[in-house]
């Protein structure tokens, strides 16, 4: 078995790296793949890669594509993580986004149809359906046959999920057109340590370490449901185990829908603060509800997540609180 993470010291890459990793066996090849503008060179990564060293890591530009010469052989599995992403670089550089995950996107399936490589999951989003929200078309629970809709193709929020549904049909055709196996995932709200500070938890924790007056909270009535980093990586390792390809399928915890309040509250506990919370606006295209329906996944896998969100948000603080 060869596997290629591209992506591979990401937040979501090298937790599954790790899980990858423990379930090979002799003879197997783990190859990683970052150029480290999201993912980190850090004691993290290193600490892996000294502990199992005969598994390689490519520091390496995926926009470019001779990049790809670098991975040799046919590889049975290939993990696409890689991508820009973050509502700041989206609001600051939407066509940076769109450039740099559209080059990926493009030299990956490329490299799949000259490698003879097998079958290729692609990392998607909820992202894609903020735009059924805004039409009242968004079921709550959102399963997977939702239209995905883009509302305001000037909005710049949008030119992530842009690429991401591109990439969704680019996948798609590909894998149909030239023979090989595919996997979506659309991953919501996955959160734990190492996931760096664009998201809700890592800010919310950031301000609290600060010891503020107040917390500020964008859209306290807003709500999520979160998912373990763990339990998300788990569930895409199932998905690319089973038979069962050419689909789309939410990678997610639908077990409890969190107001942001709430979840505030929850780490403010866990901090040992009691402080008031101050509401702020959220940026333009944030949806007031999120929440996947994920029994597909388990019809398809049987995969049950098994980490609460008091379990996962005291794991993220432990982490985060050695970072400060």
């Amino acid at each position: 078995m060869k596997i290629l993470i591209l992506g591979g010291s990401g937040f979501i890459g090298l937790n599954l790296a790790k899980q990858l990793n423990a379930k090979l066996n002799i003879g197997d090849q783990l190859v990683l793949a970052d150029n480290f503008s999201r993912g980190k060179d850090d004691a993290d990564l290193n600490e892996f890669l000294n502990q199992f060293p005969a598994i390689k890591l490519f520091d390496c530009d995926l926009t470019i594509a001779e990049s790809y010469d670098l991975f040799e052989g046919i590889f049975d599995h290939v993990y696409l993580l890689a991508s820009m992403v973050g509502v700041k670089n989206c609001e600051l550089y939407p066509e940076k986004v769109i450039q740099t995950n559209t080059n990926i996107i493009l030299n990956t399936l490329n490299w799949m149809i000259k490698s003879s490589s097998k079958k290729i999951f692609f990392s998607s989003t909820s992202e894609n359906y903020a735009g059924a929200y805004d039409f009242d078309i968004l079921e709550i629970p959102t399963p997977e046959k939702v239209p995905l809709v883009i509302t305001d193709i000037k909005n710049p929020r949008f030119s992530y999920a842009i690429t991401k549904i591109w990439g969704e049909a680019a996948v798609t055709f590909y894998g149909e057109k030239y023979g090989f196996k595919t996997v979506i995932g659309r991953y919501h709200n996955v959160y734990g340590p190492r996931m760096g500070y664009d998201h809700v938890i890592p800010q919310l924790f950031k301000q609290l370490f600060s010891k503020p007056t107040v917390l500020k909270v964008m859209n306290p009535d807003h709500t999520r449901s979160f998912c373990y980093v763990s339990d998300a990586v788990k569930a895409t390792i199932m998905l690319m185990e089973i038979n069962q390809t050419d689909i789309i399928v939410h990678i997610g915890d639908m077990r409890v829908e969190t107001k942001i309040e709430e979840l505030a509250k929850k780490m403010m506990k866990i901090v040992g603060s009691n402080i008031e919370l101050e509401a702020t606006a959220a940026p333009v295209g944030s949806v007031s509800r999120r929440l996947p329906n994920t029994e597909l996944l388990n019809n398809l896998t049987g995969f049950e997540p098994t980490i609460s969100l008091d379990k996962g948000l005291e794991e993220t603080y432990l982490w985060y609180s050695k970072q400060k």
